[in-house]
Protein backbone atom coordinates (compact mmCIF):
# COMPACT_ATOMS: atom_id res chain seq x y z
CA UNK A 1 0.00 0.00 0.00
CA UNK A 2 1.87 3.25 -1.20
CA UNK A 3 0.65 6.99 0.24
CA UNK A 4 2.53 10.32 -0.25
CA UNK A 5 4.50 10.74 2.51
CA UNK A 6 4.80 13.64 5.03
CA UNK A 7 8.34 15.62 6.74
CA UNK A 8 9.06 13.51 9.65
CA UNK A 9 8.36 16.61 11.83
CA UNK A 10 6.95 20.23 11.78
CA UNK A 11 10.14 21.94 11.39
CA UNK A 12 11.00 23.74 8.39
CA UNK A 13 14.47 21.45 8.50
CA UNK A 14 12.32 18.54 8.31
CA UNK A 15 9.68 19.88 5.56
CA UNK A 16 13.06 21.16 3.48
CA UNK A 17 14.10 17.60 3.16
CA UNK A 18 10.92 16.23 2.37
CA UNK A 19 10.58 19.10 -0.40
CA UNK A 20 13.71 18.63 -1.46
CA UNK A 21 12.83 15.00 -2.76
CA UNK A 22 9.01 15.77 -3.58
CA UNK A 23 10.51 18.78 -5.91
CA UNK A 24 13.17 16.76 -7.37
CA UNK A 25 10.63 13.96 -8.97
CA UNK A 26 10.19 14.49 -12.90
CA UNK A 27 6.82 13.26 -12.70
CA UNK A 28 5.42 16.31 -10.50
CA UNK A 29 7.19 18.65 -11.75
CA UNK A 30 7.71 18.83 -15.70
CA UNK A 31 9.71 21.78 -16.69
CA UNK A 32 13.41 21.92 -18.17
CA UNK A 33 15.63 19.97 -15.17
CA UNK A 34 18.23 23.10 -15.35
CA UNK A 35 15.26 25.50 -14.75
CA UNK A 36 14.13 24.01 -12.73
CA UNK A 37 16.78 23.12 -10.50
CA UNK A 38 17.05 27.05 -10.15
CA UNK A 39 14.02 27.73 -9.40
CA UNK A 40 13.39 25.44 -6.83
CA UNK A 41 17.16 26.03 -4.98
CA UNK A 42 16.65 30.00 -5.01
CA UNK A 43 13.40 30.43 -4.72
CA UNK A 44 11.59 27.58 -3.15
CA UNK A 45 13.80 25.90 -0.85
CA UNK A 46 15.11 28.51 1.11
CA UNK A 47 12.10 30.10 1.87
CA UNK A 48 8.73 27.84 1.34
CA UNK A 49 9.84 25.36 4.25
CA UNK A 50 9.09 27.65 6.87
CA UNK A 51 5.42 28.75 5.96
CA UNK A 52 4.70 25.10 5.20
CA UNK A 53 6.10 23.97 8.47
CA UNK A 54 3.58 26.68 10.19
CA UNK A 55 0.83 25.22 8.39
CA UNK A 56 1.90 21.42 9.44
CA UNK A 57 2.06 22.61 13.09
CA UNK A 58 -1.94 23.63 12.59
CA UNK A 59 -2.17 19.83 12.40
CA UNK A 60 0.34 17.82 13.47
CA UNK A 61 -0.40 14.91 16.31
CA UNK A 62 0.99 13.67 19.06
CA UNK A 63 1.47 10.67 17.27
CA UNK A 64 3.23 12.09 13.79
CA UNK A 65 1.23 13.65 11.11
CA UNK A 66 -2.79 12.15 10.02
CA UNK A 67 -1.55 10.95 6.96
CA UNK A 68 1.61 9.26 8.23
CA UNK A 69 -0.95 7.80 11.25
CA UNK A 70 -3.63 7.13 9.75
CA UNK A 71 -1.63 5.53 7.16
CA UNK A 72 -0.01 3.19 9.81
CA UNK A 73 -3.62 2.28 11.05
CA UNK A 74 -4.97 1.25 7.61
CA UNK A 75 -2.01 -0.87 7.09
CA UNK A 76 -3.22 -2.69 10.03
CA UNK A 77 -7.22 -2.80 9.42
CA UNK A 78 -6.38 -4.04 6.20
CA UNK A 79 -4.29 -6.98 6.90
CA UNK A 80 -6.71 -8.19 9.29
CA UNK A 81 -9.99 -7.55 7.09
CA UNK A 82 -7.95 -9.32 4.67
CA UNK A 83 -7.28 -12.37 7.08
CA UNK A 84 -10.62 -12.92 7.60
CA UNK A 85 -11.46 -13.25 4.00
CA UNK A 86 -8.73 -15.59 2.83
CA UNK A 87 -7.40 -18.66 4.31
CA UNK A 88 -3.19 -17.67 3.93
CA UNK A 89 -1.64 -14.25 5.87
CA UNK A 90 -1.70 -12.00 3.58
CA UNK A 91 1.04 -9.19 4.94
CA UNK A 92 0.28 -5.66 4.19
CA UNK A 93 2.60 -2.96 4.51
CA UNK A 94 3.05 0.77 3.48
CA UNK A 95 5.86 2.56 1.47
CA UNK A 96 5.68 5.93 1.00
CA UNK A 97 6.54 8.11 -2.18
CA UNK A 98 9.28 10.66 -0.20
CA UNK A 99 9.76 10.68 3.03
CA UNK A 100 9.85 7.82 5.46
CA UNK A 101 8.86 4.71 5.80
CA UNK A 102 10.17 4.45 2.44
CA UNK A 103 8.55 2.43 -1.06
CA UNK A 104 12.50 0.72 -0.58
CA UNK A 105 11.99 -0.15 2.66
CA UNK A 106 8.31 -1.15 2.81
CA UNK A 107 9.28 -3.79 -0.59
CA UNK A 108 12.32 -4.76 1.85
CA UNK A 109 10.47 -6.17 4.09
CA UNK A 110 8.20 -8.28 2.06
CA UNK A 111 11.28 -9.89 0.18
CA UNK A 112 12.86 -10.55 4.36
CA UNK A 113 9.22 -12.52 4.90
CA UNK A 114 9.45 -14.50 1.02
CA UNK A 115 6.83 -12.66 -0.89
CA UNK A 116 7.06 -13.59 -4.15
CA UNK A 117 4.22 -12.03 -5.92
CA UNK A 118 3.40 -8.43 -4.72
CA UNK A 119 0.60 -5.83 -5.45
CA UNK A 120 1.06 -2.46 -5.15
CA UNK A 121 -2.09 -0.29 -4.29
CA UNK A 122 -1.21 3.17 -4.29
CA UNK A 123 -3.90 5.10 -2.11
CA UNK A 124 -4.78 7.52 -4.65
CA UNK A 125 -8.46 6.62 -6.26
CA UNK A 126 -8.19 8.73 -9.42
CA UNK A 127 -4.81 8.00 -11.71
CA UNK A 128 -2.21 10.81 -12.28
CA UNK A 129 0.85 10.56 -14.11
CA UNK A 130 1.90 12.80 -10.93
CA UNK A 131 1.01 10.38 -7.90
CA UNK A 132 0.49 6.56 -9.23
CA UNK A 133 2.95 6.82 -12.08
CA UNK A 134 5.42 7.66 -9.71
CA UNK A 135 4.77 5.44 -7.50
CA UNK A 136 4.86 2.84 -9.87
CA UNK A 137 8.50 4.42 -11.28
CA UNK A 138 10.24 4.36 -7.59
CA UNK A 139 8.51 0.70 -6.96
CA UNK A 140 10.49 -0.58 -10.47
CA UNK A 141 13.56 1.33 -9.84
CA UNK A 142 13.93 -0.39 -6.57
CA UNK A 143 13.00 -3.79 -8.21
CA UNK A 144 15.73 -3.34 -10.22
CA UNK A 145 18.06 -3.78 -7.91
CA UNK A 146 17.31 -7.25 -7.00
CA UNK A 147 18.76 -10.35 -7.90
CA UNK A 148 15.36 -12.11 -8.21
CA UNK A 149 12.55 -9.75 -9.49
CA UNK A 150 9.04 -10.69 -7.97
CA UNK A 151 5.89 -11.12 -9.50
CA UNK A 152 4.39 -7.57 -9.79
CA UNK A 153 1.01 -6.60 -10.30
CA UNK A 154 -0.08 -3.01 -9.75
CA UNK A 155 -3.61 -1.42 -9.24
CA UNK A 156 -3.88 1.83 -11.42
CA UNK A 157 -7.04 3.55 -9.92
CA UNK A 158 -9.99 2.97 -8.00
CA UNK A 159 -12.15 6.07 -9.19
CA UNK A 160 -15.05 4.37 -9.87
CA UNK A 161 -15.33 1.14 -7.90
CA UNK A 162 -18.57 0.52 -6.52
CA UNK A 163 -17.50 0.18 -2.79
CA UNK A 164 -15.36 3.54 -2.71
CA UNK A 165 -18.27 5.32 -3.78
CA UNK A 166 -20.08 3.93 -1.85
CA UNK A 167 -17.78 4.67 1.45
CA UNK A 168 -17.60 8.23 0.30
CA UNK A 169 -21.32 8.39 0.25
CA UNK A 170 -21.88 6.92 3.38
CA UNK A 171 -19.50 9.29 4.91
CA UNK A 172 -21.83 12.13 3.57
CA UNK A 173 -24.83 10.96 4.96
CA UNK A 174 -23.19 9.93 8.02
CA UNK A 175 -22.33 13.82 8.48
CA UNK A 176 -25.91 14.59 7.35
CA UNK A 177 -27.84 12.20 9.90
CA UNK A 178 -25.48 14.15 12.58
CA UNK A 179 -25.78 17.68 12.30
CA UNK A 180 -28.22 17.78 9.27
CA UNK A 181 -27.69 18.52 5.50
CA UNK A 182 -26.03 21.92 3.94
CA UNK A 183 -27.16 24.35 1.50
CA UNK A 184 -24.40 23.12 -1.12
CA UNK A 185 -21.87 20.24 -1.26
CA UNK A 186 -18.87 21.03 -2.53
CA UNK A 187 -15.95 18.36 -4.25
CA UNK A 188 -12.65 19.56 -4.24
CA UNK A 189 -9.52 17.61 -6.20
CA UNK A 190 -6.42 18.56 -5.97
CA UNK A 191 -5.56 20.12 -8.88
CA UNK A 192 -3.12 20.03 -12.16
CA UNK A 193 -1.95 21.63 -14.45
CA UNK A 194 -3.92 21.90 -17.87
CA UNK A 195 -0.90 20.96 -19.96
CA UNK A 196 -0.51 17.45 -18.23
CA UNK A 197 -3.92 16.65 -19.32
CA UNK A 198 -3.36 17.95 -22.73
CA UNK A 199 -0.75 15.48 -23.28
CA UNK A 200 -2.72 12.70 -21.71
CA UNK A 201 -3.69 12.59 -17.80
CA UNK A 202 -6.53 11.30 -17.56
CA UNK A 203 -6.67 13.06 -13.98
CA UNK A 204 -9.40 15.14 -14.74
CA UNK A 205 -11.57 12.68 -16.61
CA UNK A 206 -11.59 10.48 -13.34
CA UNK A 207 -12.04 13.27 -11.22
CA UNK A 208 -15.60 14.19 -13.07
CA UNK A 209 -15.99 10.39 -12.87
CA UNK A 210 -16.05 9.79 -9.58
CA UNK A 211 -18.28 13.20 -9.19
CA UNK A 212 -20.82 12.01 -11.16
CA UNK A 213 -21.07 8.56 -9.68
CA UNK A 214 -21.13 10.16 -6.19
CA UNK A 215 -23.69 12.42 -7.08
CA UNK A 216 -26.19 9.71 -8.15
CA UNK A 217 -25.51 7.75 -4.85
CA UNK A 218 -26.64 10.62 -2.72
CA UNK A 219 -30.12 11.78 -2.20
CA UNK A 220 -29.25 15.31 -2.99
CA UNK A 221 -30.03 18.06 -5.53
CA UNK A 222 -27.48 17.51 -8.08
CA UNK A 223 -27.75 21.27 -8.86
CA UNK A 224 -26.35 21.85 -5.31
CA UNK A 225 -23.44 19.71 -5.94
CA UNK A 226 -20.06 21.34 -7.33
CA UNK A 227 -16.33 20.00 -8.54
CA UNK A 228 -13.52 22.07 -7.92
CA UNK A 229 -9.65 21.76 -7.56
CA UNK A 230 -7.25 22.92 -5.13
CA UNK A 231 -4.08 23.54 -4.13
CA UNK A 232 -2.92 25.50 -7.52
CA UNK A 233 0.56 26.32 -7.86
CA UNK A 234 2.56 29.10 -10.33
CA UNK A 235 0.58 31.20 -13.11
CA UNK A 236 0.26 28.53 -15.55
CA UNK A 237 -3.76 27.44 -16.19
CA UNK A 238 -4.76 24.84 -13.87
CA UNK A 239 -7.98 22.37 -14.74
CA UNK A 240 -11.45 23.25 -13.44
CA UNK A 241 -12.59 25.70 -11.10
CA UNK A 242 -10.84 27.07 -8.46
CA UNK A 243 -11.80 25.95 -4.71
CA UNK A 244 -10.29 28.78 -3.18
CA UNK A 245 -12.29 31.56 -5.54
CA UNK A 246 -15.44 29.12 -5.79
CA UNK A 247 -15.48 29.89 -1.46
CA UNK A 248 -14.68 33.40 -1.95
CA UNK A 249 -17.98 33.64 -4.43
CA UNK A 250 -20.00 31.82 -2.21
CA UNK A 251 -19.08 33.59 0.99
CA UNK A 252 -19.84 36.76 -0.61
CA UNK A 253 -23.21 35.66 -2.12
CA UNK A 254 -23.67 34.65 2.06
CA UNK A 255 -24.17 31.00 1.53
CA UNK A 256 -25.79 29.55 4.67
CA UNK A 257 -24.56 25.76 4.72
CA UNK A 258 -21.70 24.60 3.11
CA UNK A 259 -20.01 21.16 3.31
CA UNK A 260 -16.99 20.14 1.86
CA UNK A 261 -15.55 16.74 1.13
CA UNK A 262 -12.53 15.89 -0.83
CA UNK A 263 -12.97 12.53 -2.48
CA UNK A 264 -9.17 12.20 -4.41
CA UNK A 265 -7.79 12.22 -0.97
CA UNK A 266 -7.61 8.51 1.03
CA UNK A 267 -6.29 9.99 4.15
CA UNK A 268 -6.66 13.54 5.99
CA UNK A 269 -3.00 15.51 5.80
CA UNK A 270 -1.83 18.97 4.84
CA UNK A 271 -4.11 19.90 1.42
CA UNK A 272 -7.20 18.64 3.45
CA UNK A 273 -7.02 19.67 6.86
CA UNK A 274 -5.07 22.96 6.59
CA UNK A 275 -5.79 23.84 3.29
CA UNK A 276 -9.14 23.32 3.19
CA UNK A 277 -10.52 23.39 6.92
CA UNK A 278 -8.52 25.83 7.96
CA UNK A 279 -8.14 28.35 5.18
CA UNK A 280 -10.69 27.18 2.78
CA UNK A 281 -13.41 27.64 6.41
CA UNK A 282 -11.23 31.14 6.87
CA UNK A 283 -11.81 32.55 2.96
CA UNK A 284 -15.66 31.18 3.19
CA UNK A 285 -16.40 32.80 6.49
CA UNK A 286 -14.32 35.93 6.64
CA UNK A 287 -16.47 36.71 3.39
CA UNK A 288 -19.64 36.66 4.95
CA UNK A 289 -20.77 32.63 4.72
CA UNK A 290 -22.23 30.90 7.60
CA UNK A 291 -21.48 27.34 8.32
CA UNK A 292 -18.62 25.32 7.18
CA UNK A 293 -18.32 21.74 7.91
CA UNK A 294 -15.66 19.51 6.30
CA UNK A 295 -16.21 16.13 6.04
CA UNK A 296 -13.00 13.64 7.28
CA UNK A 297 -11.26 11.68 4.49
CA UNK A 298 -12.01 8.16 4.54
CA UNK A 299 -9.22 7.34 6.35
CA UNK A 300 -9.39 3.59 8.26
CA UNK A 301 -13.48 4.13 8.39
CA UNK A 302 -14.80 0.32 7.93
CA UNK A 303 -16.48 0.69 4.96
CA UNK A 304 -12.87 2.08 3.38
CA UNK A 305 -10.73 -0.63 4.37
CA UNK A 306 -13.73 -3.15 3.29
CA UNK A 307 -13.40 -1.38 0.04
CA UNK A 308 -9.65 -1.48 -0.19
CA UNK A 309 -9.58 -5.16 0.46
CA UNK A 310 -12.15 -5.77 -2.22
CA UNK A 311 -10.00 -3.97 -4.53
CA UNK A 312 -6.76 -5.98 -3.54
CA UNK A 313 -8.88 -9.36 -4.11
CA UNK A 314 -10.39 -8.26 -7.23
CA UNK A 315 -6.34 -7.82 -8.20
CA UNK A 316 -4.81 -10.98 -6.48
CA UNK A 317 -6.99 -13.28 -8.21
CA UNK A 318 -4.82 -16.33 -9.50
CA UNK A 319 -2.97 -15.64 -6.84
CA UNK A 320 -5.28 -16.56 -4.34
CA UNK A 321 -7.79 -19.59 -3.83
Amino acid sequence: MANLGSPAEATPKAVRAYLREFLADPRVIELPRIRWWLIRNLFILPFRPFRTARAYRKIWTKEGSPLSVASRRMTTDLEWALGQRIDRPIPVFCGMRYGKPSLAAALGVLRQRGCRRILILPLFPQYSATTTASIFDQVFRELSRWRRVPEVRTVASYHDHPLYIQSLASSIHQAWTATGRPTQLLMSFHGLPMRYVEAGDPYENHCHTTSTLLKRALDFDPEKITTTFQSRFGREPWIGLDTAAQLKIWGREGLRGLDVICPGFATDCLETLEEIDVRGRKIFTKNGGQRFRYIPALNHRPDHIAALAEIAIENLSGWIV
